[in-house]
């Protein structure tokens, strides 16, 4: 018995969309989700991956089928029928890739806000701390705001990923300033005065980064948290996030800066909060012996030869040379 054709369309489209549905759900090809914010960012990469093997799908057996059934049969010399156009055709496939656009970008909106996107001032009063580092930008100010005859302070237009719609207003329960550079990450939290070379954070607790560039572009990211973000010179950028699992997780420069941007890498180690207490009281520690240390070769504590005498002997001057000028 012949089935019929919208039958066979039917039951073509049900396997193609759970074909689509299983891929696009079980693709692995995300690293572990490492933050809060990640489960978004999944939610809508997952969905993109169902619209693409659904298409690439619908495309490739379209093609397969084409060749199958209109390939040239042999001992036929004849062409195929002069096809110029077809309209409802050309209307179909304009359409769904509109719907879909449509649809990708409010999702893709929707995602961008949830996260904190859509949060223009949340960098207001955090640039002037932040400028204390050396070699900081400080973030241009709204031009509107410039010069204001009040003693308010200017509002700041903050870029990146800032407060969630339901923390706006609120304070971060850990504000750490990031710089790169050629060919580095450094990390100061400003509570602390404490510098580090790589970045420690409490599983739970959010963050938020204050990233800057002394040189050129650079671009935060670290995968496992879906997050990435440029380093502007001369402007200020912001992350803020909250860790999910302890972990020790890479951060990876992912704009070219240099000769030396593959070796860029540095790492973002999560940490239970009172194994990140006790790093933090460690850094304090090692500060303040390296303080101690400084202090007890302070110029003060030296008699006046003891501080001159290694400038006199790279000027040359010796006791021979002190006794010609006491003799003039």
């Amino acid at each position: 018995m012949k089935i019929p054709s919208n039958i066979t369309t039917l039951i073509a489209g049900i396997v193609l969309t759970l074909v689509s549905l299983w891929y696009g759900q079980n693709h692995n090809l995300l690293p572990e989700a490492g933050s809060e914010e990640a489960p978004l960012v999944d939610g809508l990469f997952n969905m993109m991956m169902t619209i693409a093997t659904g298409l690439f799908l619908i495309v490739q057996g379209v093609l397969i089928y084409s060749i199958i059934k209109f390939r040239k049969r042999p001992g036929d010399p004849t062409d195929g029928p002069p096809i110029h156009g077809n309209v409802p055709l050309e209307i179909l496939w304009t359409a769904i890739p509109a719907v879909i656009i449509l649809i990708v970008g409010v999702y893709s909106f929707e995602v961008y806000n949830s996260m904190g996107g859509l949060d223009p001032m949340a960098a207001h009063g955090t640039m002037a701390h932040h400028s204390k580092m050396s070699g900081a930008a400080i973030a241009a100010t709204l031009p509107e705001e410039t010069d204001s005859p009040t003693n308010t302070p200017n509002k700041q237009l903050a870029l990146g990923v800032g407060a969630s719609p339901e923390e706006q207003g609120q304070n971060p329960d850990l504000n750490i300033n990031v710089t790169g550079l050629q060919f580095a990450w450094l990390f100061n939290y400003p509570d602390t005065n404490v510098t580090a070379g790589e970045l420690h954070v409490p599983v739970g607790r959010e963050v938020k980064l204050n990233i800057s560039a002394n040189d050129v572009i650079h671009s935060f990211w670290v995968p496992e948290f879906r997050l990435k973000q440029d380093a502007i010179p001369g402007r200020q950028t912001q992350l803020r996030f909250t860790p999910k699992m302890p972990g020790t997780y890479p951060v990876l420069c992912a704009e070219l800066c240099g000769s030396y941007h593959g070796a860029m890498k540095t790492q973002v180690i999560v940490e239970t909060p009172e194994e990140f207490d006790t790093w933090m009281q460690s850094q304090i520690a090692a500060n303040q012996e390296n303080l101690n240390q400084a202090v007890a070769v302070n110029p003060a504590n030296m008699s006046t030869s003891e501080f001159l005498t290694p400038y006199a002997q790279e000027m040359g001057i010796n006791s021979d040379t002190l006794h010609q000028l006491h003799t003039h």
